[in-house]
Order: C-alpha cells, then sequence, then structure tokens
C-alpha cells in the first residue's frame, strides 16, 4: 500500500511541527517550504486550520486518507467522545504499539518491522501494521528476531514508564497492552476536535 516516502523535513515544515522527530532543518527554516515560504504570513481559514489538523494526525501515524476515514467512522459510531476515541483507535495500531514499546525508533521502522514478520501477537506471529490490539494482547519481537541489531539498538536506554497503558516484560522482549491510553497520556499535539468539526462538514 502506498505511503509517503518524500522529505520529512517538507512535511514538518509544512505543518510547523517535528512530527517525526526532531529536526534540525526545522530549527534554522521555521516557515512553510516553496519560494515564497518565508514570506507567507496569510491567516489561515477555519478549514485549513482544522484540514491542516488531519493532516498532522494522518503524517504522524502514517495512515492514508481511506484508513483515517475508516477509523473516523468506527469512533463516531462508538461510545464516548469521538476525537478521543479516533486517538485511542490510532494508538491502538500494530506499528505504533510496537514504536510506544521502544522496539522500533520510529513508527515507519515499526512498520517495517511488523512487515517483515518479526513481531507477534499473543505468540502468534502478525504482519499487518493495521492490526487494531485489543487490551489484554501481548505484542513482543519474534524469537527469531530478538538479536536483531536494529531492535537492540532501539530498546538500549528506552524509558518504558513513558507509556502507562503498556506493560512491558523484558523477559519475552514484549509488553501487553493493558488499556487504552487517556487522551491526557497521549504526548502527540493534535487538536483532535477540530478533526471532529472538519468531518462534520462533510
Amino acid at each position: 500500500m502506498a505511503r509517503y516516502t518524500g522529505p520529512k523535513s517538507k512535511i514538518a515544515r509544512k505543518l510547523g511541527e517535528p512530527i517525526y522527530g526532531e529536526d534540525k532543518v526545522l530549527s534554522k527554516k521555521n516557515y512553510p517550504p516553496g519560494q515564497h515560504g518565508a514570506n507567507r504570513r496569510r491567516k489561515m481559514s477555519e478549514y485549513g486550520t482544522q484540514l491542516r489538523e488531519k493532516q498532522k494526525a494522518k503524517y504522524t501515524y502514517g495512515v492514508l486518507e481511506r484508513q483515517f476515514r475508516n477509523l473516523f467512522k468506527k469512533a463516531s459510531s462508538s461510545k464516548g467522545v469521538t476525537g478521543e476515541v479516533l486517538l485511542q483507535l490510532l494508538e491502538a495500531r500494530l506499528d505504533n504499539v510496537v514504536y510506544r514499546l521502544g522496539i522500533a525508533r520510529s513508527r515507519a521502522a515499526a512498520r517495517q518491522l511488523v512487515l517483515h514478520r518479526h513481531i507477534t501477537v499473543n505468540g502468534h506471529v502478525v504482519n499487518i501494521p493495521s492490526y487494531s490490539v485489543t487490551p489484554g494482547e501481548l505484542v513482543a519481537v519474534r524469537e527469531k528476531s530478538k538479536s536483531l541489531e536494529v531492535i537492540q539498538d532501539s530498546l538500549a536506554g528506552f524509558n518504558h514508564a513513558k507509556y502507562p497503558w503498556i506493560e512491558w516484560d523484558q523477559n519475552v522482549m514484549g509488553g501487553k497492552l493493558i488499556h487504552l491510553p487517556q487522551r491526557e497520556d497521549i504526548p502527540e499535539n493534535i487538536k483532535e476536535q477540530l478533526i471532529v468539526e472538519l468531518y462534520s462538514k462533510q
């Protein structure tokens, strides 16, 4: 399935935030890319602000438009606050859980590990990045993949206490999703209510 593979700094500058992690380019050029980026000071419309927030969420979690729309439909038909449920559904994606566990240094790297069959869920190999992990399920590194340098490097010194909704077990090199995170626990700077307002107009 298609994924954005272009310059990440360009997207970070467009959105004005380091959504892919620390970015030296963003710190030097804190304005949109393009010939007139530095001089663009027009006030963004309400629609533009809402659209930008949706784009930020999509790029942050590595989700395509159709997937994102389907997740929103699921969130809007679920109990609870739609925006918060949407973020919980994104957080429950297998590639994101692998990233939160520190097994990979980025969501893109986590997606690759899943696709290449290095990750198990409850002992069974799952190679679908969008697989929705449910509370109680154990996400771990496949036995034959535990010695991979890329995984060892990522886990070295990782602070698993950052994400209290996941319980890490070093013995199995994996973690169990205890419960879905509350909104205040999710560190992403996303104004989910703007996304809800955007979809309510469509």
